[in-house]
């Protein structure tokens, strides 16, 4: 994917959907053409059979089309990219839908992760973000927990240097609060004791 990146704006990770979203069609393909190669064989041979084959190879070649190439295509053209700025998915085989979050604007990031994925090591990341479209769903992220703690560390590097507030501090200092720990016991003034 072509991206026109900003001045000073590096990709940090550039991801597909985890390849487990590949496994169905895959799976298809093969039973597909396990199926199409056995009924081709059990049509006996002659004259008006070969229309036959023929019917039953498009059917096969149709099938492998809708639920294999498609599925394919959706995975190859579907990308996740951070960047040091933002957040870009872009999707669409011919007709193209995308989504820039300024890392700025990202209020919090979680994920989650069914049994299946955990083994797989994909889940979904849930991106939320200040403005009318506020919360987007990232299914199938490869490594999600790291793509998670990624996005993180890159708000709060482009907050650090938009001097804007820190994730990490829990939004106090952008509401006005500071963001410092509680007093511990050591930290009584002196005379007091």
């Amino acid at each position: 994917m072509a991206m026109n990146l900003s001045d000073g704006e590096e990709v940090v990770l550039d991801l597909h959907p985890h390849w487990g979203r590949l496994f169905v069609p895959v799976l298809v393909l093969l039973v597909a053409c396990l199926l199409a190669g056995f009924g081709v064989a059990l049509i006996p041979k002659g004259g008006g059979q070969q229309i036959e084959r023929w019917i039953l190879i498009g059917i096969a070649a149709v099938v492998v089309v809708w639920l294999t190439v498609l599925p394919y295509l959706r995975w190859l053209t579907t990308k996740y990219v951070l960047t040091t700025d933002r957040l870009v998915i872009r999707s669409g085989i011919l007709a193209r839908h995308g989504r820039d979050i300024p890392l700025n604007r990202i209020n919090d990031v979680s994920f989650s992760e069914t049994v299946l994925e955990r083994m797989l090591r994909s889940g979904t990341l849930v991106v939320e973000s200040a403005g009318d479209n506020g919360q987007i769903s990232l299914t199938d992220v490869p490594r999600v927990e790291h793509v998670q703690r990624e996005v993180y560390r890159m708000v709060d590097q482009n907050l650090g240097r938009t001097g804007g507030m820190s994730v990490a501090d829990g939004g106090r200092a952008a509401r006005g609060g500071t963001a410092t720990a509680p007093p511990t016991a050591g930290d009584e003034a002196p005379g007091q004791g």
